[in-house]
């Protein structure tokens, strides 16, 4: 019982620190440290990864309208083409192009096995409180000099802009505690996408790279769970879902009034604490 219930508290902040630009990563370390849960290693390594499908899930049902290209024809929407009574949304088949496009810098770098080097040497409490501090600061930056935004909408991101925000995201992927939403986000403002579109973009990009994360660490690991392994994924899942459902819909609401200064003061504090512990 304790364990489902160490489960339901990783689950909440894999919901919260998934999609606010604060890195999952960095806080998924610093609960571990003060309350592990009883697995074995190879299950928890899984387990930090595929916990992130129930908050991709999440993504999935609140942008379903964004995401999803197909729909029946009506004769009043937009179109590509017709299938029948079945017509296709052209921006939507675009904007998933444009995904792909923005995925490919990070295909690459798992290919060559990047990803396990870079864990090796940078996957340590004091890699990813400078990590948090490092981004936390250039949240502050580049907000200070933010001007005004030339992209408004998903649909007028470029293909040049969708491989810059691909390439932000890589930085992410290979310095654990930078954030890959804070990567991609910065990356964004960086080139002048509204912070709104920023986030709706990078919330959208995350859904093909954690589902393909997320498969291959459970094609890696295979499926012998044990009875209690498999509650404390499931229960960690459903959790960041409902907690995603919430932490998505404010951060949305959020950014249209704010700016990311907040999320930048809180990286620095939280650097600075994960310092301090895992030093002293």
């Amino acid at each position: 019982m304790i364990e489902i219930i160490k489960a339901i508290i990783f689950g909440i902040v894999e919901g919260i620190t998934e999609w606010l630009p604060i890195s999952s990563t960095g806080h998924m370390i610093l609960l571990d440290s003060i309350m592990p849960l009883n697995v074995e290693p190879a299950f928890w390594d899984m387990f930090l990864v595929v916990i992130q499908l129930g908050a991709i899930f999440a993504v999935v049902l609140l942008f379903w309208n964004m995401i999803w290209p197909f729909g029946l024809n009506h004769g009043a929407e937009k179109k590509k083409f017709e299938l029948g009574k079945v017509y296709v949304k052209e921006n939507i088949i675009l904007m998933w192009v444009k995904v792909a496009i923005a995925c490919l810098p990070a295909i690459v770098f798992k290919i060559f096995d990047l990803d396990t080097i870079c864990d090796q040497y940078f996957y340590n409490p004091v890699s990813v409180a400078l990590a948090l501090i490092i981004f936390g600061v250039a949240f502050i930056l580049i907000e200070n000099r933010q001007k005004m935004a030339i992209v408004t909408s998903v649909d007028a991101i470029t293909y040049k802009m969708a491989v810059l925000i691909g390439v932000f995201q890589l930085i992410a992927a290979a310095f654990p505690g930078t954030s890959r939403s804070g990567a991609t986000i910065i990356g964004a403002l960086l080139i002048g996408i509204s912070r709104t579109v920023a986030s709706e973009f990078t919330f959208i990009l995350a859904i093909p790279v954690m589902f393909g994360a997320s498969l291959l660490e459970l094609l890696d690991f295979g499926w012998n769970f044990s009875a209690q392994e498999g509650l404390i994924l499931v229960v960690g899942m459903i959790t960041a879902f409902l907690v995603s459902l919430m932490a998505i819909r404010f951060l949305l609401g959020y950014v249209k009034k704010h700016n990311f200064k907040i999320f930048g003061w809180y990286r620095i504090v939280l650097g600075i604490i994960v310092l301090v512990y895992f030093l002293l």
